[in-house]
């Protein structure tokens, strides 16, 4: 992977990741740490966390917790702190929903999805803060959310859970600012991941036809914009929410839209006389 800062640009530097085992995640904990960084990857799945450390090399560890609990987000960023005695980052990359249509959500597949996705990010917000980033006078805090914010077809649970973190993301960063913690919602847009493949064929094999860009996203892109929040960007950005999503937020609905007719991704030139 190239890494979008120098090597050693990044020691000295602590990062929490949730859900760091794989995909997305496991990206931006390998890109961290060749740029330095020390590395905590959180997760459910001991085995998974055990391969993912081994590929992102000595400078990572992990720690087995849910962060639906209490005791699972403490559980982490002590960890952290005893192994590397700070927190600089809080990627907050863990997150799920399931393929659904709005009618079809139960009650308790809604509250899942409100848990995980609104709860345990709050709860990692708020201990994270609590127990390092407050305490030492600054820290970064990078809330994953989702593109675009116009509704999520199929998925109208995480639709709403995620603009709930969006929401709660500019709160916090007013809130948090006088202690030097910065609060940035990062939304994501279709990323090549094997995770996208686990939803219906149809979804995933005409994914990119629905992005302006006409590509899905790399989880090189994903790694290299969370490294750079680590630093005075993400200060810069605390507040906000960045779209990395191929332009997708700027267009709901099939790319180029079907009434133009194209069929290869470009929107008709119009002849015009001279």
């Amino acid at each position: 992977m190239t890494s979008v800062l120098r090597s050693g640009s990044l020691d000295g530097r602590v990062a929490v990741v949730t859900g760091g085992g794989t995909n997305l995640g496991l990206a931006a904990a390998v890109e961290l740490a060749e740029c330095g960084a020390s590395v905590v990857i959180a997760g459910r799945r001991t085995e998974v966390l055990e391969e993912a450390v081994q590929r992102i090399g000595p400078r990572a560890s992990w720690v087995s917790a849910d962060i639906r609990e209490d005791e699972g987000a403490q559980a982490i960023v002590t960890a952290a702190l005893e192994r590397h005695g700070r927190l600089d980052l809080l990627l907050n990359n863990a997150g799920g929903q399931f393929w659904a249509p709005a009618e079809g959500i139960s009650t308790k597949g809604f509250a899942a999805v409100r848990r995980l996705n609104v709860e345990g990010t709050l709860r990692m917000c708020e201990t994270a803060r609590e127990l390092a980033m407050r305490p030492q006078g600054h820290g970064v805090i990078i809330n994953t959310t989702v593109s675009p914010h116009t509704g999520m077809p199929g998925m109208a649970h995480t639709g709403v859970a995620r603009a709930a973190v969006e929401s709660l993301g500019r709160q916090l960063a007013e809130a948090w600012r006088p202690e030097g913690i910065a609060v940035v919602s990062l939304a994501l847009g279709r990323f090549a991941t094997e995770s996208l493949k686990k939803y219906p064929e149809p979804i995933w094999r005409t994914a990119a036809r629905t992005v302006p860009l006409q590509r899905l996203g790399e989880e090189s892109d994903y790694a290299a914009l969370v490294t750079m929040l680590l630093g005075p960007l993400g200060h810069a950005l605390s507040g906000t929410t960045v779209d990395l999503d191929g332009c997708l937020a700027n267009w709901p609905g099939a790319w180029p839209p079907p009434e133009t007719g194209a069929t290869d991704g470009l929107v008709p030139t119009e002849q015009r006389l001279a």
